[in-house]
């Protein structure tokens, strides 16, 4: 598939960027004409959970674990600079443009001191179940 690429045993890559036009281009998945910010927006509403982040980002490690010790298994979006830009006009906040950024629900929630505030309010829990991603 054009544009995806296992980086890790959990975690895919995927190149937001168009990819070069060619006349034989028969990629289902990413449609050349999209920008980035188009895509981001897309991603962001197909999934309950998604966490956007960069390359081998530590911060982006944690809030996967953290999410994945309640039971949840978010999409990971890795990103290059274009694309963070992308990134901050899809939420009303700049802190957007830092990663990892995680949506849930189409909301933007922040980065990873966000979202551990949140666990550790107790709020983070019945979030996941309101947009489907955790069952209890």
């Amino acid at each position: 598939m054009q544009g995806l690429r296992r980086c890790s045993d959990d975690l895919l890559h995927l190149d937001l960027s168009p990819p070069p036009a060619s006349p034989s281009s028969t990629s289902l998945s990413i449609d050349v004409a999209e920008s980035a910010e188009t895509r981001i927006r897309r991603l962001i509403s197909e999934h309950p959970v998604i966490i956007f982040s960069r390359t081998s980002c530590c911060m982006c490690h944690v809030m996967k674990k953290l999410l994945a010790t309640i039971g949840v298994n978010p999409t990971v979006i890795e990103l290059d600079d274009k694309e963070i830009d992308a990134l901050a006009t899809c939420s009303t906040s700049t802190t957007a443009t830092t990663t990892p950024a995680v949506f849930i629900g189409g909301a933007f929630v922040g980065g990873l001191e966000s979202l551990v505030a949140l666990h550790l309010s107790g709020h983070l829990v019945p979030k996941l179940v309101e947009v489907g991603a955790l069952w209890i």
